[in-house]
């Protein structure tokens, strides 16, 4: 299980347009906003990641960057950036599964096509987000074992205004007996 103010695994993957990403070489002045999807099969992903890129400058402002990864291949990963539309968004993609457990996500087993007649992957991970530090602790995270009810992108951009007002400390550190 990932730890609040705890280092992250790190991640390590190819990109559809910004090269190579590495979490280790994290930039921003507060960190990135890690977005795991399931994948081009899922309509409600398409959603969410649309979601993402209308909030993406909100997150800049305050000094976040944002990166959508899932275990598709190039090819789907592609696709699925076509179909968000959202120029700048990064996709990371060809998230290796046992990495995908690493940072605590689901997975799912294929049950042939979905709804928008695209085949599931034989196995692909859940959805899951994670604001980290500039130092890869991890800040904030959350992760699901279905594709419904995700966290709003703008809840968390409110969220963040109010962490750097009031200096905010990453919460469920306590590792300690109960």
């Amino acid at each position: 299980m990932l730890m609040p103010r705890q280092k992250t695994p790190n991640l390590q993957l190819p990109t559809l347009d910004h090269g190579t990403f590495d979490l280790s070489q994290i930039t921003s002045e507060r960190g990135i906003l890690v977005v795991f999807y399931r994948g081009l099969h899922c309509p409600i992903c398409a959603n969410y990641l649309s979601e993402l890129a209308k909030q993406q400058a909100k997150f800049a402002e305050r000094g976040v960057d944002v990166i959508a990864v899932s275990s598709d291949g190039q090819e789907r990963a592609r696709a699925m950036a076509d179909k968000v539309g959202a120029e700048s968004l990064r996709f990371a993609y060809d998230l290796p599964l046992d990495q995908a457990r690493d940072w605590g996500l689901y997975i799912s087993t294929s049950r042939g096509k979905t709804s928008i007649g695209i085949e599931e992957p034989a196995l692909f991970s859940e959805p899951g987000f994670f604001l980290i530090n500039p130092d890869q602790t991890l800040y904030f995270g959350s992760v699901q074992t279905m594709p419904f009810v995700r966290p709003h992108f703008s809840e968390l951009v409110g969220a963040l205004d109010f962490a750097i007002a009031n200096n905010y400390p990453a919460r469920g550190e306590y590792t300690g007996a109960v």
